[in-house]
């Protein structure tokens, strides 16, 4: 009997602890907005998605600069409010791509997307923040004023950015995406980066990967700044 028991005891055990890593994994049905990144196919949660950020284009640097579009055609998302994402490798744009980019974002709306912004999705150097910063600045002088200007953010700005470098974001971005995941996997030790997150006045959001670990810090949801998550979608595993 005591056999017995100690093996129930152990299975209950077993069955909470999957229980709890099963609600640490990203469930994309829990969220709202999401990222549709190129040969990703849509998804069930799409449908009643509130905002979708939708990769258009990459700004390459070799052999030279220039914008290469990474989907056929315009779509059209009348359900959900739409930003085009860009996703760049240089800064050093020429006057081409910048009118190329003013071009697509009103194709983008013309054809009936509620379309709220452009998102830049580009790995800047954390000590390097203030030259981003000021690339943005023209930036956003460039777009129409309707438009809204979002960026994609790494974990170590919150955690070891400059503070001046922080500071040059304010009043040029909307919105900063931060990342908790490099390539198809995780970042280990995110919870870490999570713990500097006084030091942004931006508003931001948490990029969070499909079906990959996820544990909210205790303070996150009261932090005057947060706005909530965007799931990168993947393709189910073959």
């Amino acid at each position: 009997m005591r056999r017995l028991l100690a093996r129930l005891l152990l299975s209950f055990c077993g069955l909470i602890a999957a229980t709890a890593g099963a609600e640490s994994r990203v469930d994309a049905s829990h969220h709202d907005a999401f990222w549709l990144w190129a040969g990703v196919k849509p998804q069930p949660v799409l449908d009643r998605a509130k905002t979708v950020y939708v990769l258009h284009s990459e700004i390459k640097s070799v052999p030279d600069v220039r914008m290469v579009a990474q989907r056929p055609a315009t779509p059209r998302i009348r359900h959900a409010d739409v930003w085009i994402v860009y996703r760049v490798e240089t800064l050093r744009w020429t006057p081409q791509v910048h009118a190329q980019l003013l071009a697509q974002i009103e194709r983008w709306r013309a054809a009936g997307n509620r379309l709220v912004g452009v998102q830049i999705d580009f790995d800047a150097r954390t000590r390097h923040l203030d030259e981003y910063a000021t690339f943005l600045r023209d930036l956003r002088k460039r777009l129409p004023a309707r438009y809204k200007l979002g960026i994609t953010g790494l974990l170590d700005w919150s955690a070891n950015g400059d503070p001046e470098g922080l500071r040059a974001l304010e009043g040029v971005v909307d919105e900063i995406v931060l990342q908790i995941y490099q390539g198809r996997r995780v970042i280990p030790g995110y919870a870490r980066y999570l713990q500097r997150l006084d030091r942004l006045n931006v508003p931001f959001r948490i990029g969070l990967l499909q079906g990959g670990e996820w544990t909210p810090p205790p303070s996150l949801a009261a932090h005057p700044k947060f706005r909530g998550y965007v799931v990168f979608l993947l393709n189910p595993p073959r």
